[in-house]
């Protein structure tokens, strides 16, 4: 019999509200929920296409636990058994360094994702901690540490009330936002046109959303920084700056006046290919508009200068005083954050604590380069990694050098691997640990409400039942974590109470928490739920800034009614609570030494140099720059036929003027080279890409054996990432340089 039921999309950042049909145990349609408080209907092919990616039979059900050289179908004891002899006499013999743990993206798209490894890294204490963000938004954490303390203290443009939006680097009618939740994102950005807004696009591709645009530079690729700091310059130059309500809560506005004074419009005119005259017009109209906002994405991060370019966007915001205003940029407050507290001094952000073992590469929020994970694994010497924890990642697609760490993973001792599908990474485990399928999950996204637009909370139970004996992605997790720390066999629940008491403690002994002094047991006594990761978001919701706090003092004052968040008022509102639009929130956010804006950090001045030094730099052959697609997340959506095929295709796109010259024709094949090797792809030529530039995906190349993905080795693509050999990082943030590299094309044959 079909029914309806509503559930918050986990595909991409935006966190839209479906409206999702059953039949039996099929999901069979989804549409937008046109009463979601933050969506209101808004849907895109990805969200149209949950039924499909949720019942792909490409989809793992069972573990893997490897015998005899093959993967085989275990029992989920067996598997963990497994995992436990796998993993423990590893530590014990060799210290937790000894394992790596590698975390990819689709974490932040579900509750056990961000609920359970922090526990696993707290279990594990390895230092050899590596994910995604730095071959993306790693550039944003360092500069957002640096400025405010907080390398999640992340500013967004407040689309809804901006007048002026310049866009560097982003592309959001492909990819609704990122670092930037935000629901149909194009429709915003028409909304700011239709009501006489400006929109500026830098983009070295004519992209849908630079179509649209008032403005569109289309810049040389990697010269992000250099433009940014010309801006700042005139600014200073013409007498721009104004700090507007920031006055006195911003340190370092002279050291930054000095540190650009070297960058102006005529400087970087040559090497970002943008003339002086258009420079000027860029800054001037950034100050004149009534408010404005400044959002660089990923194009902007994974290049050579990614931290100063991201530090820049916000130098901008701050010095035209738009930087926490209404209309400008601002700072999100989750309804599972924590609750605010007086403004005073912090311990501040640093980089380096520690260092790889091979190549020395320093910290980065607790995190190594994931360029640097196969040398850490296939290097010989003392701390040499040996097992791998993979929890939805899937690195040799998106680590550059993917042909080495398809190697390294090979021989390494041990791998577990927590993953739906038998992928390019995966098929190197020795265990493999599938969650279930979406339907069958709960969701709240804990990251992406930091990151929205405006402030509201949705919480959305499970569609379907699990199998009998099947655990959920949260007991994996737990399971997972009682296997690292000695206490396998132990009940999974425990890893949940042992965060509920140690959270509940922290909190009674806060003066600025709504419970202090009160009895930590009888607060863990009234949380609900029906299992610890509901207790857990309970605690949350009423810890929160907008959390009932167990009554404040009144342990009724929840049972009568109380405005405040719980999970049960969530419940209660199954098309979510509306909290507000963002509100200024600095100098209480700051977490700074000086407990304001540290405009001008010392990593920051210690790196400009470097970036004066591309002032003379005139690259004189092809880079390359990624895209992305409307229908695709990275590498992770390749294997749904609804989503595959039209504009979602591997192409190398390549402007007229340089496909005639290299003699390339559309459709045909081209050898594309770089430092880390070669890949083919078809060639598409369009003047949407700029000369001298070429653009090919991210997260294809599904031609290796020994995988499960028959609809996405049926068209495999080619792994962009294997033209890098990893060498050329962002060095503040160890991100990749994926965007704006040297390549070599030529026709095949």
């Amino acid at each position: 019999m079909s029914r309806t039921a509503l559930r918050i999309c986990p595909l991409c950042e935006a966190t839209c509200g479906l409206t999702v049909t059953l039949d039996g145990d099929r999901v069979t349609g989804a549409r937008g929920d046109r009463d979601d408080v933050f969506s209101a209907g808004f849907i895109c092919p990805k969200g149209a296409a949950f039924g499909e990616v949720d019942g792909d039979p490409d989809r793992l059900s069972r573990p893997l636990v490897r015998r005899d050289g093959a993967l085989r179908e275990a029992t989920w004891d067996e598997a963990f058994d497994a995992v436990a002899a796998g993993l423990r006499p590893l530590i014990e013999k060799y210290g937790s360094d000894s394992v790596a743990v590698v975390l990819g993206n689709p974490n932040v798209h579900t509750m056990a994702g961000a609920l359970y490894p922090p526990l696993l890294l707290g279990a594990l204490r390895t230092r050899n901690l590596y994910s995604a963000s730095t071959v993306d938004q790693m550039p944003k954490h360092v500069s957002s540490g640096l400025l405010f303390g907080d390398p999640l203290a992340i500013p967004v443009p407040d689309l809804d009330r901006t007048d002026h939006l310049l866009l560097i680097g982003a592309n959001p009618f492909e990819s609704n936002g990122s670092l930037c939740t935000a629901p149909d994102f194009p429709g915003r950005l028409r909304a700011l046109r239709r009501r006489g807004g400006t929109l500026t696009v830098i983009d070295p591709r004519r992209t849908r959303t630079a179509k649209l645009a008032d403005r569109h530079v289309a810049i040389r690729p990697g010269t992000d920084a250099l433009l940014l700091a010309a801006l700042v310059q005139v600014l200073f130059e013409e007498d721009l700056v104004d700090l507007g309500a920031l006055e006195g809560h911003v340190d370092g506005v002279d050291q930054v006046r000095s540190l650009t004074a070297d960058f102006t419009p005529e400087a970087v005119a040559v090497p970002c290919d943008v003339s002086a005259e258009e420079i000027r017009a860029m800054a001037r109209e950034l100050a004149a508009a009534p408010t404005a906002a400044v959002y660089g994405r990923v194009g902007s991060s994974m290049v050579e200068f990614g931290t100063l370019a991201n530090w820049l966007v916000d130098v901008l915001n701050t010095l035209t005083g738009n930087l926490d205003r209404p209309g400008g940029a601002m700072f999100p407050l989750a309804a599972t954050a924590r609750a605010p507290r007086p403004a005073a001094p912090g311990k501040g952000f640093a980089l380096g604590r520690w260092h790889s073992r091979v190549s020395g590469h320093p910290e980065a929020k607790a995190e190594f380069p994931l360029s640097a994970l196969a040398e850490e694994i296939d290097t010989p010497g003392v701390g040499r990694v040996r097992a791998v924890i993979a929890i939805a990642a899937n690195p040799v697609l998106s680590a550059p050098d993917g042909d080495r760490l398809d190697r390294a993973l090979a021989g390494a001792d041990f791998m577990v691997s927590v993953d739906p599908y038998l992928n390019e990474t995966s098929r190197h485990a020795h265990v493999v640990l599938p969650p279930p399928r979406p339907s069958q999950s709960s969701h709240h996204d804990f990251t992406f409400n930091g990151f929205a637009i405006r402030n509201q909370v949705r919480y959305t139970r499970e569609l379907l039942p699990l199998p009998d004996g099947r655990p959920d992605e949260c007991e994996i997790l737990a399971r997972l974590v009682l296997c690292v720390s000695g206490m396998h066999g132990a009940d999974p629940a425990a890893v949940d109470t042992l965060a509920i008491e140690s959270t509940l403690a922290k909190a009674v002994a806060d003066p600025h928490s709504p419970v202090h002094g009160r009895d930590p047991k009888e607060l863990a006594g009234r949380l609900t739920g029906r299992n610890g990761a509901e207790r857990r978001l309970d605690l949350m919701l009423r810890l929160g800034p907008y959390g009932d706090g167990f009554g404040a003092g009144d342990p009724g004052a929840e049972d009568r009614g109380s405005e405040g968040l719980g999970l049960q008022r969530l419940l209660d509102n199954p098309h979510g609570i509306d909290l507000g639009p963002l509100a200024p929130r600095i100098p209480q956010l700051l977490k700074t030494r000086s407990g304001k804006v540290e405009l001008c950090p010392e990593p920051i001045v210690s790196d400009v140099p470097r970036l004066l030094g591309a002032l003379a730099e005139r690259p004189d052959g092809l880079v390359l720059v990624g895209r992305r697609h409307l229908r695709s997340n990275n590498s992770w959506m390749h294997n749904v036929p609804a989503l595959t095929g039209g504009s979602n295709r591997c192409t190398l796109q390549v402007h007229p003027e340089d496909a005639a010259r290299l003699g390339l024709t559309d459709g045909g094949a081209a050898m594309v080279k770089g430092d880390g090797g070669e890949v083919r792809a078809p060639v598409e030529v369009t003047d949407a890409v700029r000369t001298g530039v070429v653009s090919l995906p991210h997260g294809w190349g599904h031609d290796r054996p020994g995988t499960r993905l028959n609809v996405a080795a049926a068209d495999a693509g080619a792994n962009v990432n294997q033209l890098l050999d990893g060498s050329l990082l962002d060095p503040l943030s160890g991100t990749a340089v994926l965007n704006g590299f040297p390549v070599q094309v030529a026709p095949v044959g």
